[in-house]
């Protein structure tokens, strides 16, 4: 009887502290979500403000998903007046050597890059991780191209493209490179009514080379 009592105590004892444990997690969950949540939002607010030209309307407050080759990515159209200036999209990659790579990637209406920014990324501090740093000459050297420029290849030198992989760290550069082709796509579905690349070609074309982009680097 001695042992049969002490062993409901146990249990007794046992569900109190796992109820008193919960009970402080969820309460540790409710006071931080919320300024999580909110250092979230500034977090994708500045890298929007960062990668397309000057707005005056509210991108994150309009944004909408695409999905393109089951691939989804969040676009926030950026305007002046009733005029799209420009759209920012946040497309991701699983290829980095550290797992997802996470960018804005900004464009103009015809299709060129303005600037990236990285949302996340689980790369290796000193190598990989210097994707980091917006003003490095690897992550600059985007900037102005356009994708559907059937004379610029969108994957690394090695793999027979056009960009400067960063030194040792060949798999994220990459994957850097893949996500700015995914968002391109994106881009195309989102703009497919206004895509105007330099020689006017029709948003069909504008796909083509964006795929053709995709079979060079494979």
């Amino acid at each position: 009887m001695a042992r049969e009592s002490t062993f409901v105590n146990m249990s007794v004892t046992l569900f109190a502290v796992c109820l008193i444990a919960s009970a402080v997690l969820g309460g540790v969950y409710a006071l931080t979500k919320e300024p999580i949540d909110a250092a979230q939002i500034a977090k994708i607010n500045g890298a929007i403000g960062g990668v397309v030209p000057e707005f005056d309307n509210a991108p994150s407050a309009e944004m909408f998903t695409v999905e393109v080759d089951g691939k989804k990515s969040n676009v926030y159209p950026a305007k002046k007046g009733e005029e799209i200036v420009g759209y920012a999209i946040e497309a991701s990659s699983s290829k980095g050597f550290g797992g997802n790579i996470t960018l804005m990637v900004g464009f103009k209406p015809d299709g060129s890059l303005v600037k990236t920014s990285v949302i996340s990324h689980a790369e290796t501090p000193g190598l990989g991780a210097k994707i980091d740093d917006s003003q490095s000459h690897f992550v600059t050297q985007f900037e102005g191209k356009n994708p559907a420029d059937p004379n610029f290849k969108l994957s690394v030198k090695k793999d027979g493209g056009d960009i400067d992989a960063i030194t040792a760290s060949t798999i994220t550069s990459r994957a850097y490179c893949d996500v700015i082709e995914n968002a391109y796509k994106a881009f195309c579905e989102a703009n497919k009514n206004n895509v105007k690349a330099d020689a006017e070609q029709p948003v069909e074309e504008v796909q083509e080379a964006a795929n053709a982009s995709e079979e060079a680097q494979n």
